[in-house]
C-alpha cells in the first residue's frame, strides 16, 4: 500500500527527528517503506535520516536504470552501497559499487550514479568546519 503525500512537504514519508543527540535506524524497514512509495516508480527516492549543520546522512533507492544526473555538493562524500550495484561516476573515472563497498569523494566534485539493479545505498555528505580556519 502506497503512503500518501504530504501537502506541506510532497514528501510521502515522515521525516521524524532529524537532529537528536543519538539517533538509531533500521535501515531494512526504511528501505521497505522507501520501495512502498510513488515515487520509487520514478527511478529513485530518498530520505534524510539525519541533519545536522556540518553532517547529513540520506538513504537513497534506485531502480534499475534510475539516475542522479550529474551533480556536486559543498561538502565530502561517502557512499556505502546497502543493496543491489550501483554504477558511480565522475569526469575522470567510473566505477562499479557492489552490496558492502564504499567510496569517498572530495567536495565539488560532479558526479552522478546509476543503478545497475534494483539498489539501496547510504549517502553521507560532512561540511568543512571553516570556523576554525585562520
Amino acid at each position: 500500500m502506497n503512503a500518501e503525500a504530504n501537502p506541506e512537504t510532497g514528501r510521502e514519508h515522515q521525516v521524524g527527528d532529524l537532529t537528536a543527540p543519538l539517533l538509531q535506524f533500521d535501515l531494512d524497514r526504511e528501505i521497505k517503506q522507501l520501495r512502498s512509495e510513488g515515487r520509487w516508480q520514478s527511478g529513485h527516492t530518498a530520505k534524510t535520516l539525519a541533519k545536522y549543520p556540518d553532517f547529513r546522512v540520506v538513504l537513497v533507492v534506485m531502480k534499475t536504470g534510475g539516475r542522479l544526473e550529474k551533480h556536486q555538493t559543498e561538502g565530502g562524500i561517502s557512499i556505502q552501497t546497502l543493496e543491489g550495484r550501483i554504477q558511480f561516476s565522475t569526469a575522470e573515472r567510473s566505477l562499479e559499487l557492489a552490496v558492502g563497498q564504499i567510496l569517498t569523494l572530495e567536495h565539488n566534485i560532479s558526479h552522478d550514479v546509476e543503478g545497475i539493479v534494483d539498489s539501496a545505498f547510504l549517502l553521507t555528505i560532512a561540511w568543512r568546519d571553516t570556523s576554525s580556519v585562520r
